[in-house]
């Protein structure tokens, strides 16, 4: 696996240990919060048992992880899929029964992309990168759809690394934002502050400053749809409620 962080040359030298310093950190954090599973854990993702802690929350993924599923199969031209952020490898696991085309989950996280492969290497058309999208490790790869699930938040700028995702796009490609929070700008200052206490409770306070609350209007800059609003009228009338934006982004080509 470590021939797969060099593709297109090493990262440079600052980089790689800005990578590793909070890889280290965010990889203490999930094990913390008891979010490192088990190799026979992740290959039943989404599905856990309702006796485990986090069950609501793997509820809204497996939701999300099955309508995304829909959305591909009613869209046949979607053959080529990139995961940014994919952690363990579930969801792109999961991707790659939908599609003949080629799946691939891109991690910085070493641990995780490691059980990524021992747990889904008998998947035929998915691989997995361990590396950083914005370090052109991908080279001159196209993607027709590329998905951040639970990991844009990790990116400073919503309009940079969307801008970086969509030079991998092909020319109708898509990128999909699921299962994180966008915010009014008067929102942002108070989530901000709810972050800042929750890592500092869990004993990782310097976790904040690697954890970004991005604003809805950053999205203004785009050509973008929005396939699931949690302020919608009907979303507020479910039992089961989703808390999260799904966002479709379309590649704005000359």
């Amino acid at each position: 696996m470590n021939n797969l962080k060099i593709i297109n040359g090493f990262l440079s030298q600052p980089d790689a240990l800005n990578i590793h310093a909070f890889e280290k950190l965010y990889v203490a954090l999930r094990f913390q919060e008891g979010r490192i599973y088990s190799e026979e854990e992740i290959a039943e993702l989404p599905v856990v048992t309702a006796s485990h802690p986090h069950y609501k929350e793997w509820l809204l993924r497996k939701n999300s992880c099955y309508k995304l599923k829909r959305y591909v199969k009613q869209h046949p031209k979607i053959c080529n899929i990139l995961e940014v952020g994919c952690g363990n490898g579930w969801l792109a696991a999961q991707l790659a029964s939908v599609t003949k085309g080629s799946i691939t989950g891109m991690d910085i996280n070493a641990l995780e992309m490691e059980q990524a492969w021992k747990v889904f290497n008998k998947i035929p058309n998915l691989n997995f990168i361990e590396g950083d999208v914005r370090d052109g490790i991908l080279r001159d790869n196209k993607y027709d759809l590329i998905v951040f699930a639970a990991s844009i938040q990790y990116f400073k700028s919503l309009k940079e690394i969307l801008n970086t995702a969509a030079k991998y796009l092909t020319l109708q490609g898509e990128i999909h934002i699921i299962d994180t929070h966008l915010y009014k700008s008067c929102e942002i200052p108070l989530a901000r502050l709810r972050s800042k206490i929750y890592f500092t409770e869990k004993g990782f306070p310097e976790m904040a400053d690697h954890y970004f609350h991005h604003n809805i209007k950053d999205l203004e800059y785009f050509s973008f749809s929005v396939l699931h609003d949690p302020h919608s009228r009907i979303n507020k009338l479910l039992f089961n409620k989703n808390p999260f934006h799904w966002i479709a982004v379309k590649n704005s080509y000359p």
